[in-house]
């Protein structure tokens, strides 16, 4: 205990001293590729090499200095998707591809050939419209829609293409002089790092020289590029970063290397298929000037237009890019799921509230903070436990002392109709006498070093070996160490958290794995660092379906991920710091996380580091209550921080909070359907809803939830108003709170107490309610619902229902599911059947109904039942706030009926 004790005061020390990380003048690669391309090596494209197979267009392209070819392949994928491949023709040595993400082998779209002239080829998909002209030199690749330029890949000539070399040992006299891949001096060698790179007391040998790959894109626009621009490279590689900082380029704990770009009238998408430490530049500038043009005695100015450049840099692997055309972010998003996979449909629970800390100290402790929700009557559905839950560090097994009897701590939890969720991390204490690890060992399971032995790192549990989840058989041995048998005091009320595998080693180089590690296939660690965490995310929550035999969907949450770990559960920011500023960057961290397929996020409410002032803590769970992945956690430096812990009054706030997060727990649901059948992201910046409005380009503290809802959280302390900007010309938006109307296309200025959230539903949306609030979500299954409808500039509303077992597959595989459709025009309120695919029966009713934007009194309110009954209701209208009431109702929400307003 006293080691892991050091260990984890030392990460905590280490970790926030930036010095341990590399910034981009640390990394070799990057100081080679701007070393080289300042040289403008160009390639060309031998146009006379083309040949057109079934599922592809090759042609070679050569270096004008070092001659040496790569092989180019372009494919045609359905849905508007173009994919470049450039590998070297004839490698050393395969080169590493990253397998596993793509969700199926995507259907290509054959590509036919064009008239060009003699430099240039033109392929287009069979419907004409998207076009990719080739030029032959230099080489370049537009992609054409409608005559317009709408991407140009290696415009700036930044390809850049490193072959592996034969080893040094190995090579003869003749061959070092004929080496030509970086022309550099000795003393330029070693700056660049080319077979050997050194970072404080670490050295990365790289056997087969430097393997580094870099491409440029651009988009040229009369409207900037709603993009991240400025000046230093971002950089995707995952590291445990303690503290982050933000508004920092460096890698944190995921990577998904994907870039969105949105401007009128078209979005565009470049998914980057490589998993090795990447850097992307990005730049936008004038690509003409202000010119003037005399006409007659009046000068005319031409429109300024801009230009977005980006600039992919990998550290090994090949280039593999799909370029996702649009034309709409609604296309994009379908794009990317096509290729990576939609969210995963969210067991119910998970959507509730969940209560973390390192730690909880044993049984009793949990029993009190448990007792203490119902106590202080606070909904909540998920209690976690840390590390020190478990017998010295070691995943799946449970501290005898603190924890003697985890199934009764589980059937307390079970009776509540709550859950538990527990840790594992990757890495595995080295100790004999550990299940876990003789049995991983003895078949060869974990990562190795470089010269064939267990990499051994220091991580919670001291020296530890790390597994190898690249490799499949690990995974499913992994998978099944999640059984009931096998984990010995689990029960199916039991899930799990996938920490620490970025992967985070603790005397390691940044706090990672060592780059010449190696994995299953022998392939360095360099080649995959980015979809370690990934795997293990993969394999555990396969191991939750599988436990289940198949039948019961998994929770799982992970820290570090990548492109496709939407299809495996949920993700959360990490370790950020109990101060405003991480509240504020927490809307566009998961903004960015959402458009990137990853819906279920979320960032820890209050921050894990540090100690909270009241105030903050209130606005944090006001937030939380709004986003998606909705968790309290803190580090165990921290002073306790349950909600009934700072005064009766802050209680209050946090509970109303919590209880609006039950309360939308319908619409949620719904929004996760969305994500995982359509893959429309449940956060969503405005542009998404509003693309051809420039003001919502650069928005970033507030959004929408799904279509119907803009949220707009305080994320300042002692605010008394804050300007929410409304979107829309012909939009009309309703304060959820006050009820007050504004028309769209205006910025109001909100009051705020620290009792308000700023919620406004949108004018032509219906928003589906539970109208009573339990313990949990189990509780509330059979409770009624209400209808929130907000009428737009036309007297009109749509919104949709979606219900299931709220844990199964049985909505996938049986159709067993409840998908519902809310019409209001003309004064009829509508329900009818959305998908008739889908049967679940359901006793609940709907009992409530308020309507805003009702300008008119009525005479007289009537409901009609699908077997022609009609029955008067009684109603309360309020003129002044054009609002009406409908209550005691006993409305079906599963059959068809109308309520008629006259």
């Amino acid at each position: 205990m006293e080691a892991a004790e050091k260990e984890e005061i030392s990460v905590e020390d280490e970790a926030v001293d930036k010095n341990i990380f590399k910034d981009c003048s640390k990394i070799a690669f990057y100081r080679r590729q701007k070393h080289q391309l300042s040289r403008r090596s160009t390639y060309q494209a031998l146009l006379d090499s083309v040949t057109t197979g079934k599922d592809s267009t090759k042609f070679h392209i050569i270096n004008e200095t070092t001659k040496v070819p790569l092989l180019a392949e372009v494919y045609g994928i359905e849905g508007n998707i173009f994919r470049l491949k450039i590998n070297e023709e004839t490698p050393l040595k395969p080169r590493y591809e990253v397998p596993d993400v793509l969700t199926i082998k995507p259907s290509t779209v054959r590509l036919i050939s064009c008239s060009g002239d003699a430099g240039s080829l033109v392929l287009a998909d069979g419907k004409g419209d998207l076009k990719c002209h080739i030029t032959a030199n230099p080489f370049k690749i537009d992609l054409v829609s409608e005559e317009e330029i709408v991407m140009s890949i290696n415009s700036l000539d930044q390809l850049y293409f490193e072959h592996l070399q034969i080893p040094l040992k190995q090579r003869s006299t003749k061959e070092n002089k004929e080496d030509t891949s970086v022309d550099a001096s000795q003393e330029d060698q070693e700056d660049l790092g080319l077979w050997e790179e050194k970072f404080g007391k670490f050295v990365d040998v790289k056997v087969n020289g430097p393997a580094s790959i870099g491409l440029d894109f651009s988009f040229e626009n009369k409207n900037s590029y709603r993009t991240l621009c400025d000046g230093d490279a971002y950089r995707l590689y995952n590291l445990d970063v303690y503290g982050y900082k933000i508004h920092d380029k460096m890698g944190i704990y995921g990577s998904v290397p994907y870039l969105l770009a949105h401007k009128l009238g078209r979005t565009l998408g470049i998914f980057w298929l490589n998993a090795s430490e990447t850097l992307v530049e990005i730049n936008t500038e004038p690509a003409v000037k202000y010119t003037l043009t005399q006409m007659g005695p009046v000068a005319a100015k031409q429109k300024i237009r801009c230009r977005t450049d980006v600039h992919w840099m990998s550290e090994s692997g090949i280039i593999d890019v799909f370029l996702l055309t649009g034309p709409t972010p609604s296309d994009i998003f379908k794009q990317y799921s096509y290729l990576t996979g939609t969210q995963a449909m969210p067991p119910l629970f998970s959507l509730g509230y969940h209560q973390c800390r390192w730690n909880y100290e044993d049984e009793q402790d949990v029993k009190a903070v448990d007792a203490g929700f119902d106590e202080h009557d606070i909904p909540y559905d998920v209690m976690w436990l840390d590390i020190e839950h478990t017998e010295g560090k070691r995943y799946f097994t449970w501290d005898k002392k603190r924890f003697p009897n985890p199934k009764r701590m589980q059937e307390l939890l079970r009776s509540k109709k709550r859950k538990l969720v527990v840790i594992s991390d990757p890495h595995i204490k080295i100790d004999p006498d550990y299940s876990v690890y003789s049995k991983a060992k003895e078949q060869g399971f974990f990562v190795r070093n470089h010269e064939g032995g267990d990499f051994e790192g220091v991580c919670w549990p001291g020296l530890s070996s790390y597994l190898d989840f690249t490799n499949p058989k690990v995974r499913e041995w992994y998978s099944g160490l999640f059984t009931f048998s096998a984990y010995q005091g689990s029960t199916d009320i039991l899930y799990i958290w996938n920490d620490m595998n970025e992967p985070s080693v603790f005397r390691g180089p940044e706090l990672t794995m060592q780059k010449n590690a190696v994995h299953h296939g022998n392939w360095e660690h360099r080649e995959l660092h980015n979809i370690y965490g990934f795997y293990q995310h993969m394999a555990t929550a396969e191991g939750l379906i599988q436990r289940s035999e198949g039948k019961e969907r998994p929770f799982v949450l992970t820290r570090s991920f990548f492109a496709g770990s939407q299809k495996y559960g949920a993700v959360w920011t990490g370790d950020n710091t109990a101060e405003w500023s991480y509240l504020k960057i927490s809307i566009p961290m998961l903004l960015t996380l959402s458009i990137t397929g990853i819906s279920f996020c979320g960032a820890d409410v209050g921050g894990f580091i540090g100690n909270p002032e009241a105030e903050l803590l209130v606005r944090w769970y006001q937030a939380g209550a709004y986003q998606p992945f909705f968790r309290g956690h803190a580090t165990m430096k921290t002073k306790r921080r349950e909600p009934w812990l700072f005064g009766e009054e802050y209680t209050r706030l946090i509970r109303e909070a919590i209880r609006q997060r039950y309360a939308l727990l319908p619409y949620w649901y719904f929004l996760f359907y969305c994500a995982h059948v359509a893959a429309e992201p449940v956060m969503r910046p405005l542009w998404i809803e509003f693309p051809e409005e420039l003001d919502t380009f650069g928005v970033e503290d507030e959004y929408m939830l799904g279509s119907a809802l803009l949220v707009h959280p305080v994320t300042e302390p002692k605010a008394t108003t804050v300007d929410v900007f409304l979107p829309g010309s012909n939009e009309v938006w309703y304060d959820s709170k006050t009820f007050a109307h504004w028309e769209g296309a205006c910025t109001v200025k909100i009051p705020v107490a620290l009792d308000t959230i700023p919620v406004f539903q949108r004018g032509g949306s219906i928003v589906p309610i539970k109208t009573t609030i339990g313990k949990s979500t189990g509780y509330m299954s059979d409770s009624p619902y209400g209808l929130r409808v907000a009428l737009s500039t036309k007297g009109s509303a749509m919104g949709e229902f979606y219900l299931d077992d709220g844990h199964s597959f049985q909505y996938l595989h049986q159709k067993q599911f409840l998908h519902r459709k809310f019409s209001f025009l003309a004064g009829v309120l509508i329900n009818s059947c959305a998908d008739k695919r889908g049967h679940y029966p359901t006793k609940c009713v709907v009992e409530q109904i308020f309507i805003q934007g009702l300008k008119k009194q009525p005479s007289s309110v009537t409901t009609h039942s699908s077997d022609g009954k009609e029955e008067p209701v009684a109603f309360t209208y309020c003129a002044k706030m054009s609002t009406l009431r409908l209550e005691k109702l006993s409305l079906n929400i599963g059959t068809d009926w109308e309520v008629h307003i006259r």
